[in-house]
């Protein structure tokens, strides 16, 4: 009897310098894949993709390049899928600085291997460099700034890689849609690059299962054309709403299902999406309680829709097609939902009477927090939605433009957030000095090793962002490189010095802050790994 036949799957086991050898060779092929990519002198990165036009992918985004590698060796494959993951978290919760967040993981590593040596306690060291991270974080926070409208025009740029016209286009559609508004990326029919501006709705629930994914570039359910039932009382049953389904998947029509549902019915939906295509999705209700009642209400007012609701009695076996909702376009992802409404559906002076109701409420609520709610309501309901149509003369062209615009609305939206840094990873540089200068004086002997390793790194990007541009940092701020004057910064594109802010040189704090967050903690589980485990793998010649 074969080990299959009795269970097992083979193993291969690596233990100490030779795994962590290994390791070290899957993060560096993935590292000087994507860091030639940082910066305004960044290079792109042409990637074979069979399920794209032409079977080519050309792009500057570091994210896109992480998960078109896969290496033959499992053990270094392990570490690039690590290392992905901390691009992917990245980009996640901020939207861009997954070059940043690669770079820094290798360098951490690097350098934690080198200075962790035998006769040192590895997890006090390790435990040390996240409390040092947090350190760090604190500082970046310290030096931010808010973003004026200048300032904005200035992130958007950067991140489209200083791109002039795109960075303005995206900073003028921001400016439209209003500090409480939207925007979205979406491919052009037409070679043309261009914005337009519509109303819309946000929702802080995202899909209950990712097998309503369509587009899994951005792990979101796209669609368009959308009718929409709304309903706070769970769906238990499938035939409690079959009424409605018939007629969405006779018609191939798209349907999103606001409403709580039972893990039957969710899974049934979704094996039909994966099997047959149906263009449907389901996400739970906002909130709880009255707010959740209060929301929903809202919901349904700003999609036209009949509000079924529980604590009303209402029964949603007898809902029809005239009590759904309808939307021009809906974009699900993993914790939040935007409706884009359509204007055949024109609410506009319910909604009007609605806000209007709203803002007497707020006058004569005195708890603070039922006013953040009001006023939450209020921007919801009056809020815009603006969407960035990407145009090309070709589908290469269209995809390396669509990945910059997109971070660049990105990192806007973090910047918008948290505020903003000097940019070039001075700010990143300067941190990790001034944790050390911080901490002289009342820090341990492995403290003093996580803070060493700190500050290595986190020089990393800055050194990676002149080597691009063809310089040094001793060439630019000398041999003996401790904190850099802002004031003094030096533009790689137009090669001058000056204020990096008025220069334009800025990165948004929660851009940064995640590219480190997320780095040390990669870094942190791979500097404690001893002993790696995969599965016995064997190749016929040839492959």
């Amino acid at each position: 009897m074969s080990n299959n036949q009795m269970g097992f799957t083979p193993k291969h086991l690596n233990f100490g310098e030779e795994g962590q050898k290994k390791l070290i060779k899957g993060i560096s092929q993935i590292s000087n894949a994507v860091k030639s990519t940082l910066g305004p002198s960044g290079n792109t990165v042409l990637i074979e993709s069979p399920n794209h036009t032409y079977g080519i992918t050309v792009t500057k985004d570091g994210v896109t390049v992480a998960k078109s590698i896969d290496l033959l060796d499992p053990v270094e494959n392990l570490a690039v899928r690590m290392m992905r993951e901390a691009a992917e978290r990245t980009a996640s919760s901020a939207g861009d600085g997954t070059t940043t967040s690669i770079v820094l993981t290798e360098a951490l590593v690097k350098s934690g291997i080198e200075m962790i040596t035998k006769d040192i306690n590895r997890t006090d060291v390790l435990r040390d460099m996240v409390t040092a991270t947090d350190e760090v974080v604190e500082i970046l926070r310290a030096m931010s700034k808010k973003v004026t409208s200048r300032r904005l025009l200035d992130v958007a740029t950067i991140s489209a890689n200083n791109d002039d016209i795109i960075g303005k286009i995206i900073a003028d559609v921001h400016n439209e849609v209003g500090e409480n508004g939207i925007v979205t990326v979406e491919k052009s029919q037409s070679s043309e690059t261009y914005y337009e501006t519509t109303n819309g709705i946000k929702v802080d629930r995202g899909y209950t299962s990712p097998m309503f994914i369509n587009n899994h570039k951005r792990d979101e359910c796209v669609m368009e054309d959308v009718y929409i039932l709304v309903s706070d009382a769970e769906i238990s049953n499938i035939l409690q709403i079959e009424g409605i389904l018939k007629p969405i998947i006779q018609e191939s029509k798209k349907l999103l299902i606001i409403s709580p549902c039972s893990t039957n019915v969710v899974n049934t939906l979704a094996a039909n999406v994966m099997k047959s295509g149906l263009g449907i999705c389901n996400i739970i209700p906002p909130q709880f309680g009255y707010k959740q009642h209060e929301l929903m209400e809202d919901i349904a007012l700003s999609v036209g829709a009949t509000y079924f609701s529980e604590k009303t009695g209402d029964d949603l076996s007898i809902i029809n097609a005239d009590d759904l909702g309808h939307c021009s376009k809906v974009i699900v992802g993993r914790e939040s939902t935007v409706i884009l409404k359509d204007s055949s559906t024109d609410n506009t002076e319910k909604i009007a009477k609605r806000v209007s109701e709203l803002w007497e409420q707020k006058e004569i609520l005195t708890n603070s927090g039922e006013k953040d709610f009001v006023l939450s309501r209020i921007a919801s309901l009056t809020g815009g939605i603006g969407v960035v149509y990407v145009g090309g003369n070709t589908d290469l062209e269209q995809k390396e433009l669509y990945d910059r615009v997109d971070d660049s609305v990105c990192a806007v939206r973090s910047a918008l957030v948290e505020g903003i840094l000097p940019g070039g990873g001075i700010a990143l540089h300067n941190a990790g000095l001034s944790a050390i200068v911080n901490s002289k004086g009342k820090a341990s002997a492995t403290k003093k090793i996580a803070y060493a390793i700190l500050e290595e790194a986190l020089s990393t990007p800055l050194c990676q962002i002149l080597n691009n541009a063809g310089v040094s940092l001793c060439d630019i701020y000398g041999d003996d490189t401790g904190m850099i004057d802002i004031k003094n910064g030096y533009d790689v594109k137009n090669r001058v010095y000056g204020d990096v802010y008025k220069m334009g040189i800025i990165d948004p704090v929660k851009v940064t802050r995640s590219a480190l967050q997320n780095a040390v903690s990669v870094a942190v589980t791979i500097l404690s790994t001893n002993a790696i485990i995969t599965m016995a793998r064997t190749y016929e010649a040839g492959e």
